[in-house]
């Protein structure tokens, strides 16, 4: 069985993979508490690269995600493949892209990148960085996602929910969007078919349907026991708010269409957890979670 190294200790994403990957032989390491070149990568044959700035509200320097984005990733990569290494796999995001307009079209995996912020252009460049150093013994495997959410979640699917939870009155009635999402266990057999395969190249790991946001509100409410009155935002103000706060109101107003059907062909594989699933399988672990003190 393949040996797997996560670099990023305590993440969402890692934690669920240790928990429910089918290899089970791996171990993680903090690129807080190691440098790159103190970490010895002879003995993994697979790099599951996690550390990361995520895109936040809260204002972080652009310095610092290039640091840690690109040139943190790029330098393990290096570190890795130096030490024989056989496959590194980046998990990236589909900010890479840039914001989507009314004539972006369906975004897929040969699309044009043009990241408009600082965390996409992070990413984007990182994933450059690797495709110079991939080469017939060391293969680089790129995973773009859309949000992705699960028991543990955080940021944006646990700011939706706790609104949920906390407003009886909501803004979010026949919102008629597109938006994909991804579960996490879902995600975790994307990576588990790459590294099976040991494919090269660029993967969008997302469930099959995408939900408008109203759907999505529903969905939450209902398996939270909520019944809040939903009601229109006026086009003008929705329109104010794309221009004055894009990453808040793009999200909950504004589509972003994805194919990602070469990924599915290229690794033999369909997601078995629909978004309606997933979100309920969300819901109930950390709802058991909370009874322990532990849930949100």
């Amino acid at each position: 069985m393949k040996k797997i190294l996560i670099t990023g200790a305590n993440s969402f994403i890692g934690t669920n993979f240790r928990r429910i990957s089918k290899h089970q032989n791996i171990e993680e390491v903090s690129l807080k508490e190691h440098s790159p070149d103190e970490i010895d990568f002879s003995q993994f044959e697979v790099v599951l690269h996690l550390a990361a700035i995520v895109h936040q509200s809260k204002k972080i320097e652009a310095e610092e995600y290039f640091y840690v984005n690109r040139d943190l990733c790029l330098r393990v990569a290096e570190q890795a493949k130096r030490a024989g290494v056989r496959q590194f796999i980046f998990l990236s995001s589909i900010k890479v892209y840039g914001r989507h307009s009314d004539d972006s079209g369906i975004w897929n995996e040969d699309s044009a990148c043009d990241p408009e912020d600082t965390y996409g252009m992070s990413k984007f460049e990182a994933e450059l960085g690797l495709k110079k150093l991939e080469s017939s013994d060391f293969t680089v495997s790129i995973v773009r996602t859309p949000i992705v959410y699960g028991p543990g979640v955080t940021a944006n699917i646990l700011k939706l929910i706790k609104l949920i939870k906390t407003s009886p009155v909501l803004p979010f009635r026949q919102v008629n969007n597109n938006r994909h999402y991804t579960y996490v266990v879902n995600l975790v057999g994307f990576i588990d078919r790459i590294i099976e395969k040991r494919a090269s190249g660029i993967f969008i790991a997302m469930d099959d349907k995408a939900l408008s946001t109203t759907e999505l509100v529903m969905n939450l409410s209902h398996l939270l026991h909520r019944k809040p009155v939903l009601f229109r935002l006026p086009e003008f103000i929705i329109k104010a708010g794309v221009a004055l706060m894009p990453d808040i109101f793009e999200r909950l107003y504004r589509s972003f269409y994805m194919d990602n059907a070469k990924t599915k062909s290229i690794l033999d594989y369909s997601p078995p957890y629909s978004t309606a699933e997933g979100l309920s399988e969300m819901i109930f672990s950390d709802v058991n979670r909370k009874r322990n003190g532990d849930g949100f």
